[in-house]
């Protein structure tokens, strides 16, 4: 019985070093010699796959790598698309490549605090959609977001398009475009502990959305949103300060970025304009970040009522009126009301 059991156990050694000598080594490097171009077509499956890459001469063994992909998980998980292969890829990098999305050539950094009509000419410049086909496909709330229900106000996507770097094809289709950001904040943005910890403050989800996209516009930096916040909140909280009196909220009523406000422009009558009503503005005023939503939820109690930024960035704080009219004069001693920017 011993003989038996020694002489099955030569056999499956040998057998080994030939299945090692023979294949063992395309598991780790194939034989290429240039780059292979590979296209995987909509819904091929493990099998396609093996005999594309075989007549590619990428593999020899069809139904090894076919084995080896179905033990390994790949096997419900190829994307279609055109891959390159290159010289001394083993089955794994061969799998992970083909398993990996392509990304589209077209890269386009949507950066935290900016207006959707400042997202459309972003996007225009990149060559992925028009400005104007962006814009019309803001302006209506037919999508399908349990957080952009019973938003009813003129610009009813501002504030839900999330910043983010996205890899759009050219000319792609301004609702495609519109439907990517809104996922992208479903993802990143609408959150459970986000929406209870707005309660917990005594607000809804959409108005810390309002309120984070001013701290993102009002802030210059991470390292200040916090007590912006916390400033917003403390006029919020007091009734005897009456206004939250946000300089950015004027200038998103207005269409325009200015170094000074006069009196006269924080008179414009717009439901966004916080220097005329009270409370928060209608709607958010840019598309906030994470770090700016945090900061509005969790933000840095301080006996701040006012703060004021000089032309590096830095910011100012004070608690009262006095201190805060002494800290703009300062500031502001060189600044003249024009007009910076139009959008």
């Amino acid at each position: 019985m011993k003989k038996v059991i020694l002489i099955i156990l030569a056999v499956l050694v040998v057998v080994g070093l030939i299945f090692g000598f023979l294949i063992g080594g395309e598991f780790l490097n194939n034989n290429l010699d240039n780059t292979a171009a590979v296209t995987v077509e909509p819904g091929n499956g493990t099998i396609a796959i093996a005999s594309e890459l075989a007549e590619q001469n990428v593999i020899k063994y069809e139904k090894v790598f076919t084995a080896y992909a179905m033990a390994k998980g790949y096997n419900d998980k190829w994307v279609s698309g055109d891959f390159e292969i290159a010289p001394g890829m083993g089955y794994e990098e061969i799998c992970k490549i083909l398993t990996t999305p392509v990304r589209s050539d077209v890269k386009v950094v949507l950066i935290e605090g900016k207006q959707a009509r400042q997202m459309a000419q972003t996007l225009e410049e990149a060559g992925i959609c028009s400005a104007d086909g962006f814009m019309a496909a803001v302006q209506t709330n037919d999508y399908d977001f349990e957080f952009l229900k019973d938003i009813t106000n003129e610009n009813p996507l501002e504030g839900y398009l999330f910043p983010d770097t996205y890899y759009f094809e050219k000319n792609t289709e301004p609702r495609v475009v519109v439907e990517t950001l809104l996922k992208g904040f479903e993802q990143n943005m609408y959150k459970q502990e986000y929406i209870d910890r707005a309660a917990e403050l005594g607000y809804t989800f959409h108005e810390m959305i309002i309120l984070a996209s001013v701290v993102q516009s009002e802030s210059s930096g991470e390292d200040n949103q916090k007590l912006v916040a916390g400033v917003f909140h403390n006029r919020l909280n007091n009734e005897a300060f009456g206004m939250l009196q946000s300089c950015v909220t004027v200038e998103y009523a207005l269409g325009i970025k200015k170094s000074i406000l006069t009196y006269e422009d924080t008179q414009v009558d717009s439901p966004y304009n916080t220097y005329k009503y009270p409370g928060l503005p209608i709607g958010p005023i840019s598309n906030p970040g994470v770090s700016a939503l945090e900061a509005t939820l969790w933000y840095t109690e301080s006996d701040y009522y006012y703060f004021q930024s000089d032309k590096n960035g830095k910011m100012y704080y004070a608690a009262t009126e006095a201190e805060h009219n002494a800290i703009k004069s300062e500031v502001q001693a060189d600044w003249s009301s024009e007009v910076i920017e139009v959008y």
